[in-house]
């Protein structure tokens, strides 16, 4: 089998395929449009058996890892820090586009088990619309902070509760206070309370629409305890496909929730900073909930205190078990539309 890496950029694709052994046997340059993708497609025609591999750079390699699954090829992500790896264990010094698309391939045949691309789904949309509703949270945080400081110039005594700005009630009240005065930091106050409304009734209309996409993709996410509508669009937009993942232990990997060994003579762990930091902070998120009471967390961190654990440290290998958990919703929800489509097929053929 011949793997082609791939080093991309916004305008040029560079390729270089090695074979089974990792010895280059051909590179070329493309341009990032449809006809330089037609281009590399009938560039790795020559060779009857092709795997593609793409550094994971999602906004640069979507629409090439796209075309190339339309053609019918195989393609794989390749995290880029094992790219990085790869390059500074060559024996060719540098840094160059070459190198990179060298390097990629060579991390390709040393991972055999790295995540396979696939066509974009519903879960693209859960992602999308997940993380522009954090980007719009993260606006409106912006301004309520600036806000504050222009209520604290006019009137020390002008207070706002926590988190208030996202309650219409709070936002009426603070505009009618703001009648009283009169200059430039009252008008720039006036606009930035404005704002926040618009964010904050756009936030709210996200939600509505994830709410009804999760419950359509995987209602099994939502019946686990402390798992809410945000939580659970984080795990099907992250996750992508869940049976692209062998095992619980690989999809605990995927969002660093499997620690990992360093050892040598006795057994030690150590805890993994690395994985999908979104799935772990929405797994950490349902874990602190249900440690407040909310299903069997509590009583699971009670027993792993009472052996000698700390609280952190409980709460980790929570983490761990709902992972398994969502892991499990996941694979049951897919298996359940893969067969429901099945039925579908098999009525229409009728």
């Amino acid at each position: 089998m011949i793997v082609i890496g791939v080093d991309a950029h916004k305008r040029t694709h560079t390729l270089v395929a090695v074979d089974e052994v990792g010895r280059k046997v051909g590179e070329v340059t493309v341009g990032t449009a449809s006809a330089g993708h037609l281009q590399a497609v009938a560039w790795a025609a020559r060779w009857p058996d092709v795997m593609f591999a793409l550094e994971d750079c999602r906004h640069l390699t979507r629409r090439l890892e796209g075309d190339l699954l339309r053609a019918g090829h195989r393609v794989v992500r390749v995290p880029t820090r094992l790219m990085a790896g790869t390059r500074r264990s060559s024996r060719e010094p540098g840094k160059s586009d070459p190198i990179d698309a060298l390097a990629v391939a060579h991390a390709a045949l040393r991972e055999p088990e790295l995540p396979v691309a696939q066509l974009d789904g519903p879960a693209r949309e859960v992602k999308l619309l997940t993380d522009h509703r954090r980007n719009l949270v993260v606006e409106r945080t912006i301004l309520a902070n600036r806000l504050r400081w222009h209520l604290h110039d006019l009137d020390p005594e002008l207070l706002v509760p926590s988190r208030g700005l996202r309650r219409f009630c709070v936002i009426d009240a603070l505009q009618a206070e703001l009648e009283r005065f009169d200059g430039v930091v009252v008008r720039i106050a006036r606009e930035l309370v404005v704002r926040c409304r618009e964010l904050t009734v756009r936030i709210n209309e996200l939600e509505r629409e994830l709410r009804t996409l999760v419950r359509k993709l995987a209602p099994s996410l939502l019946t686990i305890p402390g798992c809410g509508v945000l939580s659970a669009a984080m795990f099907i937009g992250e996750t992508a496909d869940v049976r692209r993942f062998r095992s619980k232990d690989a999809y605990a990997r995927f969002n660093g929730t499997a620690p990992i060994p360093v050892w040598s003579g006795s057994v030690r762990m150590r805890l993994n900073r690395g994985g999908n930091r979104t799935m772990n902070t929405a797994l950490h998120m349902v874990a602190v909930t249900q440690a407040r009471g909310v299903g069997p967390g509590k009583a699971y961190i009670d027993k792993q205190r009472a052996v000698g654990k700390t609280r952190t440290e409980a709460l980790r290998l929570l983490r761990r078990r709902l992972s398994d958990r969502v892991f499990t919703a996941l694979l049951v929800d897919a298996n359940s539309k893969c067969e429901t489509d099945d039925v579908a097929e098999s009525s229409n053929a009728a």
